[in-house]
């Protein structure tokens, strides 16, 4: 692994274990929009565009929104509730299960950036061949993004048209909240 994603995956489990950790939920809200904006780095790197604009989007900039709009109607800390010892030890044993089958499952898989990888002689040289001819656009990532992933794009854009008016509802909400506060007070 290239050093700059080892230190980006590192930043990004060190974030993530601290807002496990953490108790002030205003300071979680934040660094878990930062864990999105690693995620995001990471995926550019790995040539995931599309994937890292939209983490970048709906990961550190509406969810973020989302949970500090949430913060406001809430408390600013966590409050502990009395669980015994099997139920504190039963997330982490999930998490590490979960994380097993999935280092499991990526054993068959071909290394990174591999050109003798199935993927790259099943269907990468039928849409570089043919994309301009059928599409006529000669950006061939453009290409595939608006014609053969259509319907992938397009649930990106709805997945960030819905986060984006589920934030306009909830900041206009509260701003209509905080107004009929303001006057019940004056009368």
């Amino acid at each position: 692994m290239p050093p700059v994603e080892l230190l980006l995956m590192l930043l990004l489990l060190a974030t993530v274990i601290v807002v496990a950790r953490l108790k002030d939920l205003f300071a979680a809200a934040m660094l878990t929009g930062i864990a999105s904006l690693l995620a995001a780095g990471l995926f550019v790197l790995m040539d995931a565009v599309d994937v890292a604009f939209t983490e970048a989007a709906v990961g550190a900039g509406v969810s973020t929104v989302l949970f500090l709009g949430a913060l406001s109607l809430t408390s600013r800390r966590e409050k502990q509730q009395e669980r015994t010892r099997i139920l504190r030890i039963l997330p982490i044993v999930i998490v590490v299960a979960t994380g097993a089958a999935l280092i499991y499952g990526t054993w068959d898989m071909p290394a990174y950036g591999d050109p003798d990888a199935v993927i790259h002689h099943h269907l990468a040289p039928d849409l570089i061949a043919e994309t301009e001819e059928k599409i006529h656009i000669p950006n061939i990532v453009t290409a595939i993004l608006a014609s053969f992933r259509g319907y992938d794009t397009l649930g990106e854009v709805v997945v960030i048209f819905t986060a984006g008016v589920g934030v306009a509802l909830l900041l206009g909400g509260l701003g209509l909240r905080r107004r009929d506060a303001g006057t019940e007070e004056e009368s």
